[in-house]
């Protein structure tokens, strides 16, 4: 056995469970530094036919970092910025970063345009120099947990509340180096390895070639995270963003920087009745045709009417936090809600310079009086000071249904939220609303509903109060996804398949689609040790 790699024991912990509040066991785990390290250890588990699960941060939900058995390769060792390059062409900062780097650190070092450059090469340092001398520039992907790691961004695809300007992590990518099972080695540059129709073909640094066909299947054209991306002649640097592990570990990753606006303002627009909320979020998007409602984003940051974020609250979200508020002391820099109030709406408005974002604003206000809003019920948050505080009350919904959940699983440990993550093309947001409504009322569950309804992506959390109730809402979770389905939507938008959503998957592309799917990752790791029971 490698030198590399430990026993289990209680000290790991851990590392047998993510996000998702799943549990699993694990015979070994190791904590390579290095792309050869990783080589080393995927060669000893290869020989013993070793089950291995891939970890980042652990921040995801659907249970993809948890293992199955076998060998535990967790990455967050492998933490530095290793580079930065700037190309004029597109007028861009590219930074090259281990997949172990967090988000959070990663925006601080751009940010601060300060860097630990030890082992940086002279081009790089170079480029520093040219970043500190220039505009601020930013990595626009904004998934909620900002300890995330860059791979295991990456590995699914994340995006976030601003996605719907910017786009998800895959507009950002520049190049991969992928560590296969067998140890040898894909580098992956934007542009340079493309399928000729649906038929592939890579080579690794070994000389070995990696080739098959991708599946005929067609991805729903909204937001979208859900298997393999997979197009007529695509970049085949894309078929490993948002592959959850399933086809090589990421170790390393250039990500591309743009300028950040001069103004970031946002904005909290309140409703009496839903209805006004649904056709404000219209209204917003109108004649906004720069950005994508399929979740693909502009991927740039030229300004004017486009907001960066569409997000939403129902009025049982908003009345949790109300709870919350008035029960417990870590709520009680949540700005109170009036009780008059039974929806929200926040945008967040992007600018070049305080008259943009001002005429922004104007904008936005007329549009939502128009839907039955009005300035004085609005929040405005136009300083970094009032943004955090506004960041926080977005944030504050999940943290208080994970609260809450905490404290049913004290009767019942099994007890957990049943979160969707589904997505519809635009004109079925107002029926598929009506049906999440409907249902939730009919089966009196308590449930919040909040998200990125700019991209007709919204989480629906049922909060069981019993396992009979988790049951039903299992069920009733199912129907909804065959129904998003039925208009053209997709079962997960952001947070991928992971182990939790595999039959949705199966729904959603058929065993036709799947076994694709499986050929696809069988020609990359034909042993099927990589992150067991990810899609599959």
């Amino acid at each position: 056995m490698s030198g590399l790699i430990v026993k289990i024991s209680k000290d790991h912990d851990e590392y047998m469970r993510d996000e998702s509040r799943k549990t699993g066991n694990a015979d070994s785990i190791s904590f390579p530094k290095t792309e050869p390290e990783i080589i080393e250890i995927m060669k000893c588990c290869q020989s013993k036919n070793s089950k291995v699960t891939i970890q980042g941060a652990r921040t995801g939900i659907t249970a993809g970092a948890v293992p199955q058995g076998g060998h535990v390769l967790n990455l967050a060792e492998m933490n530095r910025i290793t580079g930065l390059r700037y190309d004029n062409v597109s007028d861009a900062f590219y930074v090259t970063v281990q997949p172990g780097v967090l988000l959070v650190d990663l925006r601080k070092a751009v940010s601060n345009k300060d860097f630990d450059t030890e082992g940086w090469q002279e081009h790089s340092l170079k480029a520093l120099e040219m970043m500190k001398s220039s505009a601020d520039y930013f990595l626009p992907p904004d998934p909620t947990e900002t300890s995330a790691s860059i791979g295991g961004m990456v590995a699914c695809n994340a995006s976030g509340a601003r996605s719907y300007r910017y786009g998800p992590t895959r507009n950002y990518v520049e190049s991969l180096r992928v560590v296969l099972p067998d140890g040898s080695v894909l580098s992956l540059r934007r542009g340079e390895h493309k399928a000729k129709g649906r038929h592939f073909s890579l080579t690794t640094d070994t000389g070995r070639v990696v080739s098959g066909d991708l599946p005929e299947y067609t991805m729903p054209d909204v937001k979208n995270a859900s298997g393999y991306y997979v197009k007529d002649n695509m970049d085949l640097i894309d078929l490993f963003i948002g592959s959850e592990g399933t086809l090589g570990i990421i170790s390393q990753v250039e990500l591309r920087l743009i300028k950040e606006p001069a103004e970031i303002w946002g904005l909290m627009f309140f409703f009496h009745e839903e209805e006004s909320a649904v056709k404000f979020v219209k209204a917003l998007r109108k004649n906004s045709s720069e950005a994508s409602s399929a979740g693909g984003g502009k991927a740039s940051n030229d300004m004017g009417f486009c907001p960066a974020a569409i997000e939403y609250f129902n009025g049982d979200a908003l009345e949790l936090l109300r709870v919350q508020k008035e029960s417990n002391a870590a709520f009680s820099n949540i700005t109170c809600v009036d009780r008059k109030f039974n929806s929200a709406v926040y945008v967040e408005l992007h600018g070049n310079n305080e008259d943009d974002v001002m005429e922004s604003m104007g904008e936005a206000l007329e549009r939502a009086e128009r839907c039955g809003g009005c300035e004085s019920d609005t929040w405005v948050a136009s300083t970094p000071q009032l943004m955090e505080n506004m960041k926080l009350f977005r944030h504050a919904v999940p943290e208080a249904v994970n609260l809450l959940i905490d404290q049913r699983r004290k009767e019942d440990p099994d007890i957990t939220k049943l979160g969707t993550d589904m997505a519809v093309p635009d004109d079925r947001l107002e029926e598929v609303m009506q049906m999440y409504k409907a249902s939730l009322a009919e089966a009196g569950f308590d449930s919040v509903m909040f998200g990125h309804i700019g991209n007709n992506h919204i989480h629906v959390n049922i909060l069981p109060r019993t396992m009979g109730e988790y049951g039903r809402g299992k069920e009733l979770y199912a129907k909804w996804a065959q129904k998003v389905l039925d208009v053209g939507g997709t079962v997960s938008a952001e947070h991928g398949i992971g182990k939790l959503k595999v039959s949705f998957l199966r729904m959603m592309y058929g065993q036709e689609g799947i076994n694709g799917m499986m050929a696809v990752r069988n020609a990359f790791d034909p042993g099927n040790i990589l992150n067991k029971g990810n899609l599959f």
